[in-house]
């Protein structure tokens, strides 16, 4: 998700990370606005055979950080614990983790997790989100 006022380096580091690990990639950059950041949240996780969605920054707290509360209108269920992980994580590389508000839930049977902005942060959430989603890929085509 994107202001457009510098280039995301962020979403580029996490599709490479998921190509790394075998997933499809289709990125796309939107807005910070709310409303188009849900349409395309919807859109996206709406598409039958999509199981993950990524979204990286938009998670801080100036006033244009809005992507968890697109994320929350447009989600069916909580899956907490990609977020509260991610978060925890982040408290071993810089006190600043704490300040990221991305959450993590399920649409459908797409998974939609907020990851941090910054590519660095990314590279370090990565590692303790990858592990977990064969299991859940397999438990959303369950559902």
């Amino acid at each position: 998700m994107s202001r457009g006022e510098a280039e995301d380096e962020s979403g580029p580091a996490l599709a490479e990370l998921c190509r790394a690990g075998g997933l499809e990639v289709v990125a796309e950059v939107v807005a910070d606005d709310r409303d188009a950041i849900a349409t395309a949240l919807k859109r996206l996780a709406d598409q039958e055979g999509v199981r993950f969605i990524f979204t990286t920054g938009g998670t801080g707290m100036t006033t244009d950080d809005v992507t968890p509360e697109a994320t929350r209108d447009v989600i069916d269920r909580e899956a907490p614990g990609y977020a509260e992980t991610i978060r925890a994580d982040s408290r071993r590389h810089t006190p600043l983790g704490i300040l990221t508000r991305g959450i993590s839930g399920i649409r459908g049977r797409t998974l939609i997790v907020n990851f941090p902005g910054s590519p660095r942060a990314v590279r370090q959430s990565w590692p303790v989100v990858e592990p977990t989603l064969e299991h859940a890929r397999a438990t959303l085509e369950r559902s």
